[in-house]
């Protein structure tokens, strides 16, 4: 009998021990756990396309290979969620997923192995091997993020506990871009550019503000630089609201309605107005922190407590998005290869003050779509009112 109660009372102290708000430094661990994928991730989808056409890759085999990635980060999330689900230790998979990131990564961006191995060099050769390496680069980055993810939801069961972690991760993911650019902006400016195509970096972001805006060459640094500081300082923010249902919802959906509002304004925008980017850009990153942030936080909501399959429910959505993402790369991709009856996009520019060229359908109207439906979605779904406490101590203090 006293056996009993003993167990009962650690049961009921490891309960309280899961539901108990989280401290300041356990959120800082967790938040900076993720920041090698999310340098890795933002130097892939900003430099990669510009690295393969600048070796000499057509576009539509640039696309090829990222879109092999996607799809082999796509499976593997799968896969890997499962995995954990099935044998656990979370902390393993984190750390061997980081590790074939930190080695495969360089040969993604490095020489054609297969190339100097058979002594020849033809694009055939080199898509297949930028594809391999891409495909083994995101199939570490996988295994990071659905441990890193799921992760959460062992760590605590207190909601409120559960955003927090999810916005300091984001807020994270903030400072690893903009350390990125801060790089990139150092290396750029050390050294001489030869081509075109490094000149003018082939990023969306940075077509649109030069080639659609007619922006100064200074725009595609800064623009990115707002949206990611913007971000940063909601994400943080949001880490201090006591969280309901409801409010999740509702925070999600704002988000969602600022980014319909900013993608039907990069699709019109004329250059005349090129100015207002800078402010359009605050808007992105104040929608892109509340719908990632809350979007993440909803899926611990519906996971809450039932914890047996909850790497294979991140897996699962992250499969959606690396697809979903690729295949929209590849598609837009394809079509800069193609050759319209219309201007180019600089004579455009000089001729028609608006010109709606595939950077603007890709930056502007698609996330647009993707934003109004997801809102859409979340009017419909039914959260039940999770379990919530305030945080032990006030992070932003």
């Amino acid at each position: 009998m006293q056996l009993d109660q003993t167990l009962m009372g650690n049961s009921s102290e490891d309960d309280d021990s899961l539901t108990n708000p989280l401290g300041r430094w356990s959120v800082f661990y967790y938040g900076v756990g993720h920041m090698l994928n999310d340098i890795t991730a933002s130097c892939w989808f900003t430099y990669l396309l510009v690295f393969l056409t600048d070796i000499g890759l057509s576009p539509q085999n640039a696309a090829a290979v990222m879109l092999s990635g996607q799809i082999a980060d796509g499976f593997a999330t799968i896969f890997t969620g499962e995995l954990i689900d099935r044998f656990g230790h979370f902390k393993i998979w984190h750390g061997a997923g980081s590790i074939l990131v930190a080695i495969s990564f360089s040969s993604v961006f490095g020489g054609c192995l297969p190339c100097k191995i058979f002594s020849t060099s033809t694009s055939t050769l080199e898509t297949v091997s930028y594809s391999t390496f891409a495909a083994i680069f995101n199939v570490g980055w996988a295994a990071t993020q659905v441990s890193h993810m799921s992760m959460v939801n062992c760590i605590t069961l207190n909601s409120t506990s559960r955003v927090v972690l999810a916005s300091c991760r984001n807020a994270f993911t903030m400072v690893a871009n903009l350390s990125l650019y801060a790089v990139a902006f150092v290396v750029f400016n050390l050294t001489t550019a030869k081509t075109h195509a490094l000149i003018e970096n082939q990023a969306y972001l940075a077509f649109f503000v030069i080639n659609d805006l007619r922006m100064a060459q200074s725009a595609k640094a800064l623009v990115p630089a707002i949206i990611y500081i913007s971000s940063f300082i909601v994400s943080v923010s949001l880490q201090e609201v006591p969280w309901t249902a409801q409010r999740l919802k509702a925070y999600f959906s704002a988000g969602g309605i600022i980014w319909v509002f900013c993608g039907t304004m990069i699709l019109i925008l004329p250059k005349s107005l090129n100015g207002f980017m800078y402010i359009l850009s605050i808007c992105i990153g104040i929608a892109n922190a509340l719908m990632m942030v809350t979007g993440i936080s909803m899926q611990s909501v519906l996971i809450d407590t039932d914890l047996n399959g909850c790497a294979f429910v991140c897996g699962s959505l992250s499969f959606l998005d690396k697809i979903s993402c690729g295949l929209a790369l590849f598609v837009l991709q394809s079509f800069q290869n193609i050759q319209t009856d219309v201007a180019s996009p600089v004579e455009a520019t000089n001729s028609n003050p608006i010109y709606i060229s595939v950077t603007r359908f890709g930056l502007g109207l698609v996330p647009a779509i993707c934003a109004l439906v997801a809102v859409a979605v979340t009017f419909t779904m039914k959260l039940h009112h999770p379990l919530s406490k305030p945080l032990v101590e006030p992070l932003l203090v």
